[in-house]
């Protein structure tokens, strides 16, 4: 009786420890919370010709502001994926001021399992060796013609189709970040 009574105190000493760990290694980020510049949002969306039609999904979404700005100026719907708790708050709130929320929905969810089948327009900011890891899932998910828009950072020897750059008054301003963006049309599985 002594034994099993150790013995079931040692297991659920086990699972009391493997719970946190377990709940702290699916939730923390790869990636740190940079929030796009309005200016960098306006200029991914128009790199990626959004229209009414098309379905705009965020992968590390944040707050939000991609989708909403896709829902607000060009009627699209929109689906926002992030991996932090905090960000899908902080985005549904930001959908519900906006006005959107009856077009945009926020799923917290690990980009690299979430079912992005649907979407007719990605947009990222990630960093490049996150993207590298993501493009085999982008490949395999999205339809030919789906158009997928990166922030700062492209996919390695995958050439992007377009790229622009915002200039401004300071260009180093923000260490680079939200100036560059790339983008690439997804084709058929049988055309390079």
């Amino acid at each position: 009786m002594h034994f099993q009574t150790r013995t079931t105190c040692y297991r659920l000493s086990l699972l009391v420890l493997s719970i946190p760990l377990a709940a702290a290694q699916e939730t923390r980020p790869e990636v740190p919370y940079v929030p796009t510049t309005d200016e960098a949002v306006q200029a991914m969306l128009k790199l990626a010709d959004v229209k009414k039609t098309d379905v705009v999904y965020d992968l590390g979404c944040g707050d939000g502001r991609i989708v909403i700005a896709a829902a607000k100026t060009y009627g699209a719907h929109g689906v926002g994926i992030d991996i932090n708790p905090q960000r899908i708050h902080e985005a549904k709130e930001n959908a519900k001021k906006a006005g959107v929320e009856d077009l945009v929905r926020f799923e917290e969810n690990d980009l690299f399992k979430a079912d992005i089948h649907e979407a007719s327009v990605v947009t990222l900011f990630l960093l490049q060796t996150v993207n590298l890891r993501l493009r085999p899932k982008l490949l395999k998910e999205l339809k030919p013609g789906t158009r997928i828009v990166s922030n700062t950072f492209d996919m390695g020897d995958w050439k992007p189709d377009k790229e622009e750059s915002l200039k401004g008054e300071d260009d180093d301003f923000g260490g680079g970040l939200s100036h560059k963006f790339f983008l690439w049309i997804v084709r058929r599985h049988d055309e390079k």
